[in-house]
C-alpha cells in the first residue's frame, strides 16, 4: 500500500461512505463520496464513479476544512464526528457551509486529513525541494580551495610607478581588505547591469532561468502575443521574456478571460543582494524560478495562477 502511494505519478482518489447535510434542510443523506484534486464529489447512483453521475460537492482551491462542535446539537448531525468545507468567499452565512458527518474519530481525520493534502501538498513539496535545488547548485559556483603555490604568493603595493612587496602584515591584512571591499562593490554594480561574471555568487540568480521551458529570452512583445495565442488562449497561460524597455528587467505575459497582460518584474537590491519583484519589492525572489513556483501556488497580485507555460516552439 505504502509503495502504491510514493511510486505512483497521480494522486490518490479518496472515497468512502459520508453523511451529507442536505443545503437548506435539516436533513441528512448518507451519500458516496469521491475526494480527488478537483474537488469533493457525491454519487447520485449508488457507488458510481461515471462522470454523469457525480455532483460536485466543494471545490479544494476555493475552500477551506474544519472540525464541527457539537454538531449533534447544533445541525442535528447523526454522529459527532462532523466537519465542514466553508467558502472562502463566504464569512458569515452558514446556509453555505457544506457540512459532512463520518461513522468515528479516525474516520473524521482521514477525511479532512486527505482534504488538506490535496490542497495543500504540492505548496508543502515545492517549500522542500527549492531549498534542496539552491544546495546542490551552490557548491559548483563556491570559491576554489587555494593550492599550494597560492600560498607562496606575497602582497603587492602598485599604487605608486612601480611596483613594491609589503612586508609589514598588518599592512598586507589592511591592503587586502581595502582590494576586497573594492572588488564587491565592484562586481555587485557590473552584475546589476548585467555582467555574467562567474566568480560572483548573484550570477547563478541570473542566468539559471534560462534553462527553463517558460523562458522565451529576447522576442518582441508581439512575437510573445502570437505565441500565447497559438498556444491558445487559456487562463493562466503564461511565458517570461527579457523586457524590450528596461534591459535589467523581465516580463511575465499572461493571458486571463482571453485577454493577454505584461507584468514587468524589476531587480531590486538588499544588503548587496539582487532579487527579482513583480509588485515593487513587496514580494522578493532570489531568482526567476522562485518567482514562477511561487505564483504558480499563489495568486499574489497577479488576476490569476500561472497555471500553463508556452513551451518554445521551433519554426
Amino acid at each position: 500500500l505504502q509503495q502504491n502511494f510514493l511510486n505512483s505519478s497521480s494522486c490518490p482518489e479518496i472515497q468512502g461512505f459520508l453523511h451529507v447535510k442536505e443545503l437548506g434542510r435539516k436533513s441528512w443523506k448518507k451519500l458516496y463520496v469521491c475526494l480527488r484534486r478537483s474537488g469533493l464529489y457525491c454519487s447520485t447512483k449508488g457507488t458510481s464513479k461515471e462522470p454523469r453521475h457525480l455532483q460536485l460537492l466543494a471545490d479544494l482551491e476555493d475552500s477551506n476544512i474544519f472540525s464541527l462542535i457539537a454538531g449533534k446539537k447544533l445541525y442535528n448531525a447523526p454522529a459527532e464526528y462532523g466537519f465542514c468545507i466553508k467558502p472562502n468567499r463566504v464569512r458569515n452565512e452558514t446556509k453555505e457551509l457544506r457540512l459532512l458527518c463520518a461513522e468515528d474519530e479516525q474516520s473524521r481525520t482521514c477525511w479532512m486529513t486527505a482534504f488538506r493534502l490535496l490542497k495543500y501538498g504540492m505548496l508543502l513539496y515545492q517549500n522542500y525541494r527549492i531549498p534542496q535545488q539552491r544546495k546542490a547548485m551552490l557548491p559548483h559556483f563556491s570559491t576554489p580551495v587555494r593550492s599550494v603555490s597560492e600560498n607562496s604568493l606575497v602582497a603587492m603595493d602598485f599604487s605608486g610607478q612601480i611596483g613594491r612587496v609589503i612586508e609589514n602584515p598588518a599592512e598586507a591584512q589592511s591592503a587586502a581588505l581595502e582590494e576586497g571591499h573594492a572588488w564587491r562593490k565592484r562586481s555587485t554594480r557590473m552584475n546589476i547591469l548585467g555582467s555574467q561574471s562567474p566568480l560572483h555568487p548573484s550570477t547563478l540568480s541570473t542566468v539559471i532561468h534560462r534553462t527553463q521551458h517558460w523562458f522565451h529570452g529576447r522576442i518582441s512583445r508581439e512575437e510573445s502575443h502570437r505565441i500565447i495565442k497559438q498556444q491558445g488562449l487559456v487562463d493562466g497561460l503564461f511565458l517570461l521574456r527579457d523586457s524590450q524597455s528596461n534591459p535589467k528587467a523581465f516580463v511575465l505575459t499572461l493571458c486571463h478571460h482571453q485577454k493577454i497582460k505584461h507584468f514587468q518584474i524589476l531587480p531590486c537590491e538588499d544588503d548587496g543582494q539582487i532579487f527579482f519583484s513583480l509588485d515593487d519589492g513587496n514580494t522578493k525572489f532570489s531568482d526567476l524560478i522562485q518567482l514562477v513556483e511561487f505564483y504558480q501556488l499563489n495568486k499574489g497580485v497577479l488576476p490569476c495562477k500561472l497555471k500553463h507555460h508556452c513551451i518554445r516552439v521551433a519554426l
